[in-house]
């Protein structure tokens, strides 16, 4: 009889499998961006595995090429990750019972694509072997095809043509990735008054207009969440 393991690690496969089709330009891109401001390929590897954040590490690479200061670099890498803390709180009674390694391998392995087809069915299931292979095969199975794809860009990036347009891609990653999310309204009153700020404010200097957007985003929505739930109440 197949172990619940197993059948776990089956349907998380399945389900993330389609978000691969724009993880591997997406990782491409990251690499080419990381040696195209002047990143050694230890250098670019080293970042692709500490940081594992292909929006931190786009967002933060024009800083560093153009030798802004290190808070500025370090803050801009903390806000455009503040959603991890959203999405670990909402993963962290699915592995409460797990040991602190257990815990932290999951933590470092989440990304976007796994916490928007996978939470939902995450926080339903009961059966606590199920979850862990729903949840850490097709992560590992991310971090592996990020690395081998930040590897080809990063080692390739003089030969792959600049009008292959890769860059497009990575912005149907990313809506591909968000759209799952957008379940509430103030999901989308965030994610356009975000959206739409960064747009109007990016000639702000040191890209300070990327986090501008991001802090106008969370507090639309934070204030819509508020309004509905204050209607509601009546």
């Amino acid at each position: 009889m197949e172990s619940s393991f197993r059948r776990g690690a089956r349907e998380g496969m399945r389900d993330f499998l389609p978000l691969s089709v724009g993880l591997v330009p997406w990782a491409i891109v990251t690499g080419i961006a990381m040696r195209s401001i002047g990143l050694s390929p230890a250098e670019s590897m080293g970042m692709n595995l500490l940081v594992y954040a292909g929006t931190a590490q786009l967002g933060t690479l024009p800083l560093i090429g153009s030798g802004a200061p290190l808070w500025l670099i370090f803050l801009t890498a903390l806000v455009l990750n503040l959603r991890f803390i959203i999405f670990s709180a909402a993963l962290a009674p699915v592995f409460h019972d797990h040991r602190f390694m257990r815990r932290l391998a999951s933590s470092y392995l989440l990304v976007d694509g796994m916490f928007a087809v996978g939470a939902d069915k995450l926080q339903r299931a009961d059966d606590p072997h199920w979850r862990w292979g729903y949840y850490i095969v097709p992560s590992v199975y991310c971090w592996l095809l990020w690395q081998l794809c930040g590897a080809v860009g990063v080692f390739g990036a003089g030969a792959i043509p600049r009008d292959w347009s890769l860059e497009f891609m990575t912005t149907i990653a990313l809506t591909v990735m968000m759209i799952p999310m957008l379940r509430e309204r103030p999901m989308w009153v965030a994610a356009l008054v975000g959206g739409l700020g960064a747009v109007l404010l990016r000639e702000l200097p040191l890209r300070l207009g990327l986090i501008a957007g991001i802090a106008l985003g969370i507090g639309a929505g934070f204030v819509a969440e508020r309004a509905l739930a204050g209607r509601a109440a009546r």
